[in-house]
């Protein structure tokens, strides 16, 4: 009996294992949803999107009214090199990495290492830093408030959720699905805008429209990738208009067969883009590491 137990006890956990990877893309999936409330896009009532966002947030762990400043910023300014910094990926050009101290050299290679990208990075994004308003210290209170409700609705939802499974069960099982599905967002959002043919301008030259139709990838997935992480890779009809809900972005492509070709991306093409780090403002193109190392010096003057 008592193998039969042990055995009945190693099955479930092989199976909580095996589920753990589609629940980490469910969780994308809820943060798809969030972040079409955040835009307006998901409800035609601004107050049942607000309230849907801050209930899906509990779960992805992400606090609504605060990430939805930071990411209409990330909107308002993506492409635009002086406006770097807010809701994006850190990026920097050739001059500004070769003009950087050995030591500003070592931060950077770090934080644009695989490991720390899309593994230690995302971990610490949203199991930490979503903790506290970081960037909006002096912005009111407004972020301090969403963010530490939010706060105290993980509080209630995990102490529930512990009541019925156990903490021991609900940690192994939390952990790794947060995880999981923060590296599979901050994936997602990589992929979006640091593809080697995508577009960054200065101020004078920047122009949304066009920053938001080349800047931005078409990372055509295979359906169910599609599906669990709500058609974002069509990113660059989002950013031409992000009132158009998720499920609505398909039928664009379909209907205007031009944007197929427009920064498009397959799931294995993308494996290449981890290489990139830096953005050459002669190319006009994301380039390596070795590629920079192998520039001409008159190039970085």
């Amino acid at each position: 009996m008592y193998f039969f137990f042990q055995s009945g006890q190693l099955l479930l956990q092989l199976l909580a294992l095996l589920l753990m990877l589609p629940a980490a893309g469910l969780m994308v999936r809820l943060f798809i949803l969030q972040h079409d409330c955040g835009h307006g896009a998901l409800f035609s009532n601004k107050k049942i999107n607000d309230w849907a966002g801050r209930a899906l947030g509990i779960i992805t762990l992400t606090p609504y009214e605060y990430w939805r400043e930071m990411h209409a910023a990330h909107h308002a300014c993506s492409g635009n090199l002086d406006k770097r910094g807010i809701g994006d990926i850190d990026t920097l050009t050739v001059q500004e990495y070769h003009q950087k101290s050995t030591w500003g050299k070592i931060a950077y290679r770090l934080y644009r290492h695989p490991v720390v990208m899309f593994g230690l990075g995302p971990a610490y994004l949203f199991i930490l830093r979503h903790r506290i308003p970081v960037g909006r210290f002096n912005a009111g209170l407004k972020p301090w408030a969403s963010v530490l409700f939010t706060n105290l609705g993980i509080v209630v939802f995990s102490a529930l959720m512990i009541m019925l499974v156990g903490w021991k069960m609900y940690l192994l099982i939390q952990i790794p699905v947060v995880a999981m599905g923060a590296s599979i967002g901050v994936w997602m959002f990589y992929i979006q805008h640091q593809f080697e043919d995508t577009h960054w301008d200065y101020n004078s030259d920047w122009a949304r429209e066009h920053a938001a139709l080349h800047g931005s990838s078409y990372y055509d997935l295979p359906g169910p990738l599609m599906w669990l992480t709500g058609n974002i890779g069509i990113h660059h009809v989002h950013h031409l208009s992000s009132r158009i809900p998720f499920h609505k972005l398909p039928k664009v492509v379909e209907d205007h067969p031009e944007l197929k070709e427009i920064g498009r991306l397959t799931f294995f093409q993308s494996l290449k883009t981890v290489r990139l780090t830096l953005w050459d403002e002669h190319r006009k193109q994301m380039i390596s590491f070795k590629e920079f190392n192998s520039l001409p010096a008159q190039s970085l003057r």
